[in-house]
């Protein structure tokens, strides 16, 4: 047996633990959220029946439903939805930097990442979408299959942990949405995203943040290390800093922000001493927009 083969067995005995109850938290995040939000349904070709109306002039004939005529002595005209699932790739920062948090009340980022990225991925399957993890090489399926594959991709040993995503060829016209601190230099995150939105991809960037990295909370004589590899600084007055600090960190969120706008991206911004219902409604609603006029483009 190899030597490895002991740690092997920990960390999956450890992965089979984890996963349901992300999984359960997820769902459940996603349940909420779908009963406050009318879906995004609309007329058009598809064979999941909508709603019946009444019968307009104009209206082709082999559309109206006799049944249904017959009982309400009028005739109606039977609706069908727009059958229309878009394909969307989903990206979690998995690099070291994720792995911390100032307080042990609070999650980690990672972990915060990873039930963000699952009930997204929940939200869209209900809404009968495709999903798929970027860089995992899969094509975009839907289902709860397609969801329990992104959630093992996700957490097992050897999942990617890159800072930024590495460029692959997506489709145009396809969705990609981007979860992670984004603390990279601001010109690397601009290479990415003008790269993507050149090729005609729409992307959503969350970021995920925990409270003390927009504050500096600490007082003192503070020794800071870089997760990355970053070496070690040892500060005697943290606090004399915190100005200039909080206007950096400001500079560089608004950057962020304004690289996504600037392609016709979206960003927002989440902390993980915050619930994640908000920030997830938020998205959804312009993911469900941003789908709306592709529906819309496409007809």
């Amino acid at each position: 047996m190899s030597k490895d083969a002991p740690a092997l067995r920990q960390r999956a005995e450890a992965l089979a633990s984890t996963l349901p109850a992300l999984q359960v938290a997820a769902e459940r995040i996603a349940l909420t959220i779908s009963q406050g939000v009318h879906g995004r349904r609309r007329v058009g070709q598809g064979e999941t029946f909508w709603q019946f109306r009444p019968y307009h002039t104009g209206d082709a004939a082999q559309r109206i439903d006799w049944r249904q005529s017959a009982k309400r002595e009028r005739l109606f005209v039977r609706e069908t939805e727009w059958a229309a699932a878009q394909s969307v790739w989903l990206w979690r920062d998995g690099s070291a930097s994720m792995r911390w948090r100032s307080r042990e009340i609070w999650p980690e980022k990672l972990e915060r990442a990873d039930l963000l990225t699952l009930a997204l991925g929940a939200l869209l399957v209900r809404g009968g979408e495709r999903i798929a993890l970027l860089g995992s090489g899969r094509r975009p399926a839907t289902g709860h299959a397609a969801l329990n594959r992104i959630a093992v991709q996700l957490l097992r040993p050897g999942a990617p942990d890159a800072s930024m995503p590495r460029r692959e060829p997506l489709p145009r016209h396809a969705h990609a949405i981007f979860i992670g601190d984004f603390l990279s230099p601001l010109e690397k995150v601009e290479s990415m995203v003008r790269g993507l939105a050149a090729e005609g991809v729409t992307g959503h960037i969350l970021q995920v943040l925990d409270p003390a990295e927009e504050a500096l909370p600490f007082a003192g004589r503070v020794e800071f290390e870089g997760m990355e590899g970053e070496g070690k600084v040892l500060l005697s007055r943290v606090e004399s800093l915190r100005g200039d600090y909080v206007t950096r960190m400001t500079q560089h969120m608004q950057g962020i922000a304004d690289i996504a706008r600037a392609v016709g991206w979206s960003c927002v911004r989440h902390r993980t001493d915050q619930p994640p219902q908000a920030v997830l409604l938020a998205l959804y609603l312009r993911l469900a927009d941003r789908f709306s006029r592709t529906d819309l483009g496409a007809a």
